[in-house]
């Protein structure tokens, strides 16, 4: 189905066949599966997982899996049968998150093949105006003049974090079942919501799963790997004041809002999110809310380095001292939780996964590029777990955006970097080394 965009209508679709991983892909992208932070006290936290989890259920035993389940939390996980010479081979995990994030409405996804042409890519038109990409925006354009792009109308997103990866990965098992000459062991496959907040892979239940080592496929542009990511926490601040009638505050008062202003003015500036990249680390202020009689504040803190990370920490406690001495003691009160940790740690014995992936990258024409996620994943859950777990790219941009798109051989470029992936674990005799 290629369209071209032109002005301000949306022509009609070209009829042609889409490939099979593309099919998946804007199939699975039409179901509603959006997680909600606002429910995080329960998995799944929106009762729309649970049908794109049984959804994705009847796709495994349709594809070949065994033993599928889908829980009641809206975990999915299935096993693929090894290759008969790789019977005895330790099984390897794929994953990917089936939920899409609150960043954009997500409901009612559209998706249509772009045929980009060059300039600006236009997903649609939204009450009159463009939703466009440009090329100074995602320098990576140039490379796809020519290609189809699915994008969705411009009026949510594509969901392509992670419904790319889920289809990818379906569509490797379709791939090895009808060509049973291709070496693979034993596949464990999951798919488990609530990634987009912090949950993830949490309640996967590794033993039962019983794989020895997997990978994620959740990352973005084609050829990036991950397998560190940054160390993160999440600071929650209190601020109490004390209040009196305006008229007579002077030398009594102490208003909240104030105290809390004064705190983020001295969280260092330069080290916030828009100001960094790379293996910068931040402080970045994510909520407040409250009155003049209390405030709450929360951070985030994330750094790849454990000793910075470290400083980042005492940074913020050293801070809310500060204030308690001159506003009075428990003016401030700050409590920290780690949330993750960066998996790099943790892959000592391990380095043949990465090497694996850098090698399956080249084969299949990429030139490899880690870099390490400036943000988690569910490898990361996964590793610190014991289950270790870096990420492979699905050929997404503008993640978490009305702009979000895919190309489609990115799609399937990433299939057959997947079938190289999973024959390099058929000879294998060892879980580590």
């Amino acid at each position: 189905m290629a369209t071209e965009m032109n002005g301000d209508h949306m022509p009609e679709y070209e009829s042609k066949p889409l490939p099979d991983v593309v099919e998946r892909f804007m199939r699975y992208v039409q179901i509603d599966s959006q997680s909600d932070p606002e429910h995080d006290d329960v998995t799944p936290s929106t009762p729309r997982q649970h049908g794109m989890a049984r959804y994705l259920g009847e796709e495994l035993t349709s594809l070949g899996c065994t033993d599928v389940t889908v829980d009641e939390h809206a975990y999915v996980t299935g096993t693929f049968p090894a290759s008969p010479d790789a019977q005895s081979a330790p099984a390897l995990m794929l994953c990917s998150h089936l939920d899409s994030v609150i960043d954009a409405p997500a409901a009612g996804i559209k998706p249509h093949i772009v045929h980009y042409e060059g300039g600006n890519l236009v997903a649609g038109v939204v009450a009159g105006e463009k939703i466009e990409t440009t090329p100074e925006q995602v320098p990576d354009l140039e490379k796809f003049v020519g290609m189809d792009i699915v994008c969705s109308d411009g009026s949510t997103l594509l969901s392509a974090d992670d419904k790319a990866g889920v289809a990818e990965i379906c569509a490797l098992l379709k791939r090895l079942s009808d060509n049973p000459e291709l070496k693979h062991p034993t596949l464990k496959i999951a798919f488990v919501p609530d990634e987009e907040i912090g949950h993830g892979a949490a309640l996967l239940d590794l033993e039962k799963l019983g794989a020895a080592y997997g990978y994620t496929v959740d990352g973005e542009a084609l050829g990036e790997f991950n397998y560190e990511c940054f160390t993160a926490s999440q600071a929650d601040i209190t601020f109490t004041g004390v209040m009196v009638h305006p008229g007579s505050a002077k030398d009594v008062m102490v208003n909240a809002i104030t105290v809390a202003s004064e705190f983020q003015q001295m969280v260092p500036a330069f080290e916030r999110p828009e100001h960094t990249e790379g293996r910068e680390g931040f402080y970045h202020p994510i909520n407040v809310e409250g009155s003049a009689s209390e405030v709450k504040l929360s951070y985030i803190i994330r750094d790849f380095d454990s000793d910075i990370f470290d400083r980042r920490e005492q940074t913020l406690r050293d801070i809310a001292a500060f204030l308690n001495t001159r506003y009075g003691e428990n003016t401030v009160r700050i409590e920290i939780h780690q949330q993750y940790r960066n998996m790099a740690e943790k892959f000592k014995g391990y380095e043949f996964l990465i090497d694996y992936a850098l090698a399956a990258n080249r084969e299949v024409g990429i030139e490899p590029n880690p870099v390490p996620a400036r943000g988690g994943t569910d490898g990361a859950q996964l590793t610190f777990r014991g289950l270790p777990c870096p990420n492979i790219a699905t050929g997404g941009y503008n993640a978490h955006s009305i702009r979000e798109f895919i190309p489609v051989p990115s799609m399937e470029v990433t299939v057959d970097l997947l079938v190289a992936l999973v024959a390099k674990f058929a000879d294998r005799a060892d879980c580590q080394g």
